[in-house]
């Protein structure tokens, strides 16, 4: 019987004992799943939220999500066509550059790239975020606003007062402004109005198949993802 390409020996050099068994687990993770499922899919993500993720990974069950140092899951799947664990999988592995994740999955290429293509959440842009819009609100009454709120809201540095118990703006206020990086209390302005600016997207990049191999996807990385901080 020829030998399974799986039955490498995994080299992680500059690790403590800690470290490298954990790497290891990753790893044989990693070959388990190519084993496991008929193909694996390469993405890059813009403005990730956790709980949405969380949310995401309950969907696609009994399909496997999978995120980690990129170094290591390379690893796992091969870095080279010497010790890739299948034919042409270390293709993916070179596409794996800044942040990503692979997910396993047993349903048909439409069916990923379909709800792939579908799939956004609208969400509150956090500090770092770049604004995709300028927002201006007008001189006069913020009727939204409790008048308990009004002390915070000149804390973030709003130039309000309050005008017969109702929180009121002394003059026009430019919240942000198209192509800024949000501050903390900028993001807060724009959350307590309710203003969501920020889109979690997952963009497939490639993928590789059982019997068919790798295949190339989208340019992901030439493409301009604005994002925030986790």
């Amino acid at each position: 019987m020829p030998k399974s390409k799986r039955d490498k020996k995994i080299s992680l050099t500059k690790t403590d004992k800690k470290g490298l068994a954990l790497k290891q687990k990753i790893v044989e993770d990693v070959r388990n799943c190519v084993e496991k499922y008929k193909s694996v899919y390469l993405f890059t993500f813009a403005n990730m939220r956790n709980e949405k993720m969380k949310e995401v990974r309950e969907e696609w069950k009994p399909s496997r999500f999978f995120f980690g140092k990129n170094k290591v899951i390379a690893i796992g799947l091969g870095k080279s066509k010497e010790d890739e664990v299948e034919d042409d999988l270390h293709k993916l592995s070179h596409c794996m550059k800044g942040q990503c994740g692979l997910l396993f999955t047993d349903s048909t290429k439409d069916e990923v790239t379909e709800w792939f293509d579908n799939y956004a959440v609208e969400d509150f842009a956090r500090s770092g975020f770049k604004a995709t819009n300028t927002i201006v609100l007008k001189e006069g009454p913020l009727k939204q606003f409790s008048h308990s709120i009004e002390p915070y809201l000149r804390q973030l540095g709003m130039p309000t007062k309050l005008d017969r118990g109702v929180v009121t703006l002394i003059k026009d206020f430019e919240v942000c402004k198209d192509g800024s990086i949000l501050t903390p209390e900028q993001a807060k302005i724009l959350e307590l109005l309710e203003y969501r600016l920020a889109t979690f997207k997952l963009i497939l990049k490639a993928r590789w198949s059982k019997g068919e191999g790798f295949e190339k996807l989208s340019s992901a990385e030439d493409e301009e993802m604005e994002t925030d901080d986790e």
